[in-house]
């Protein structure tokens, strides 16, 4: 796994062909981010299910209790399998976007 810690979030990258080695891994360093906005960045050489991307479930819903956001970039997956809450985008921009309109939201009260 790839950590690259930038202005307004973290990143996560996969560098590994298995995607439970990965998600064990990020399981691993995840207490240490639980105040940081977290991208996750899937690569397309793994083959990721809708399964495996539901495991991110419970910490997307614990990333926005806590007032940070959560996003996972692949474009492997249907994003209509999940919820509308459950932010999985296709590029980093589209992530940084939504870190961005959710810290408005924040602000806002929402």
């Amino acid at each position: 796994m790839q950590i690259e810690k930038k202005s307004n979030y973290r990143l996560l990258t996969s560098n590994t062909n298995s995607f439970i080695d990965f998600y064990n891994k990020f399981v691993s360093i995840e207490k240490e981010t639980k105040k940081e906005n977290i991208i996750i960045k899937i690569s397309e050489t793994i083959n990721t299910t809708k399964e495996d991307l539901s495991l991110f479930l419970s910490v997307a819903k614990s990333k926005k209790e806590n007032g940070t956001s959560f996003v996972i970039i692949s474009r492997s997956v249907n994003v209509d399998d999940f919820p509308d809450t459950f932010n999985i985008v296709p590029t980093i921009e589209e992530a940084e976007d939504i870190i961005e309109m959710e810290a408005i939201e924040r602000e806002l009260g929402f």
